[in-house]
């Protein structure tokens, strides 16, 4: 029988706040509390954004969650003592997500947040934990975020002696996917969710990456050196950066720009600044959508006009590792494994009816959620050269079919598309942003987002403001002013 944070409370937990050291003596079900112990900013310089300390003093409290016989799951819980804001956050991973967050939850703690992460049930940044332990594949893909929730949520009550006001989850990548999975499978877990660029068609960017990458690859011929990236990148811009009507080396909405590789090729031989036939090629698979190869259906979107600087990823030297470590390590557990011999047919459709529903956070039935006040924020770069930002309006657009139309999902989920914003942060767009103040604004007092404001920050000094904008709307200028100033853009 799962049990709930609600029924723990009952059992586990006094009925006034207790010591921070008192903790270690909370008994839960399995679990073990491994450490409960005050922290100051002199016993633990944690580091925030770079800069050593600057945090508040907290109630650290470390456990090792039990949920089945292979399961080691790590978690911590970090407790204002003065500055509690009476919420809570839980932050998400990266990639296989073998370590607990602490950058993240040491921004979170230095909001007032009560906040938790977890390891996800091993260690290492490698799929490799699960060659013989489906029951470890089963922590990482979703159970030890729920483990964790549920846990954390008592151990908050232990301490302060009242259960958060609102809970709250925060995060990107592989981050991201997991505050989908969360309003999926466990809709009373949070009442709010920000999910950036989520990985959630885990499988199907697994095939992209291993797409492109045996494009790439298909000769010495077809691999496109990175010296070249900037020179298709400047094509990209030259193309379609007016699209928008600034100039400002940025497309607002790629998916409107229809650049054709071959319009840069070489007339003869092989220059810096063009591209050879087989690259031509290599190119056009690295914008396209992968392929049924029995059906020729499409798979999985494609990377956009925008996102070349970033071409490494998927076509450097080597295949992405986190894509390559899912092929290897779970669908055919051969740490061997030659992705050149990955049949986009038979092999993809193994990998859907095997992992789909397990890695991945698909299901477009938000209802659930939604119905008891949840709201879900959901960012994504256009620029994003590890995560097709085309996987998160296919959701978003699910979503909306699942439940009728965006008229009955506006008031509780909405998507911004961040233009040039590469995976989770950097490229040449506005991509610093604060989206937990804006959910927190929608969930507490019911004012949704219409706008939130971004700044690009170059040297340490913003040069940028401009508007993000609920999908599918774009910022528009507005034809006076500065085009670096978001003053000057409406939504439209």
């Amino acid at each position: 029988m799962r049990l709930t944070s609600a029924i723990l409370i009952a059992f586990a937990t006094p009925a006034v706040a207790g010591t921070c050291e008192s903790l270690a003596a909370l008994k839960l079900p399995q679990t073990t509390i491994t450490l409960a112990a005050s922290v100051d900013e002199l016993s633990w310089p944690v580091r925030i954004n770079g800069t050593a300390g600057g945090h508040p003093p907290f109630c650290r409290v470390a456990a090792t969650l039990k949920p089945s016989d292979d399961s080691e799951i790590k978690i911590e819980v970090w407790m204002p003592t003065a500055t509690w804001n009476g919420n809570f956050e839980a932050v998400g991973n990266g990639g296989w997500s073998g370590a607990i967050g602490y950058p993240a939850m040491a921004s979170a703690l230095k909001a007032g947040f009560a906040v938790a992460s977890t390891d996800t049930g091993h260690e290492g940044g490698s799929a490799a934990f699960a060659l013989g332990h489906p029951e470890k594949l089963i922590d990482y893909a979703y159970r030890s975020e729920h483990e964790m929730t549920v846990k954390a949520k008592v151990i908050v009550q232990a301490f302060y002696g009242k259960n958060q006001t609102h809970a709250y989850w925060s995060g990107c990548s592989a981050g991201g996917k997991q505050g989908l999975k969360e309003a999926q499978m466990y809709p009373d877990d949070f009442d709010g969710i920000v999910a950036g660029s989520p990985g959630a068609y885990w499988v199907g960017r697994a095939t992209q990456a291993i797409w492109v990458a045996q494009a790439v690859h298909r000769t010495p011929e077809s691999e496109i050196p990175a010296e070249k990236y900037r020179f298709i990148h400047e094509a990209v811009l030259k193309a379609c950066d007016r699209l928008d009507g600034v100039e400002d080396g940025v497309i607002e909405n790629p998916a409107t720009c229809h650049f054709d590789p071959q319009t840069i090729a070489c007339r003869s031989g092989d220059e810096p600044s063009c591209l050879t036939p087989p690259q031509v090629e290599a190119a056009r698979k690295i914008y396209a959508w992968s392929m049924d190869s029995r059906t020729g259906q499409p798979l999985y979107p494609g990377l956009y006009p925008g996102s070349e600087m970033g071409w490494s990823t998927w076509g450097g030297p080597r295949p992405l590792g986190i894509a390559y470590d899912y092929f290897r390590y779970v669908l055919f557990a051969d740490p061997n494994w030659n992705f050149q011999s990955l049949n986009f047919g038979a092999d993809i459709e193994r990998a859907r009816k095997q992992d789909g529903v397990r890695l991945d956070a698909t299901d477009p039935n938000l209802a659930p959620f939604f119905a008891r006040g949840g709201k879900l924020i959901q960012y994504h770069g256009w620029g994003d050269p590890q995560i097709s930002p085309g996987g998160s309006i296919e959701y978003y657009k699910a979503v909306q079919e699942k439940l009728g139309g965006q008229s009955k999902t506006r008031d509780s989920y909405r998507l911004f598309m961040v233009p040039g914003m590469a995976h989770c942060s950097g490229g040449d767009g506005t991509s610093t942003f604060d989206m937990i103040t804006p959910l927190r604004a929608w969930v507490e007092t019911n004012k949704a987002p219409d706008r939130i404001e971004a700044s690009r920050v170059r040297g340490g000094k913003t040069d940028r403001t401009r508007p993000l904008c609920p999908y599918p709307q774009t910022a528009v200028y507005k034809g006076s002013g500065s085009t670096d100033d978001a003053a000057n853009f409406g939504c439209k």
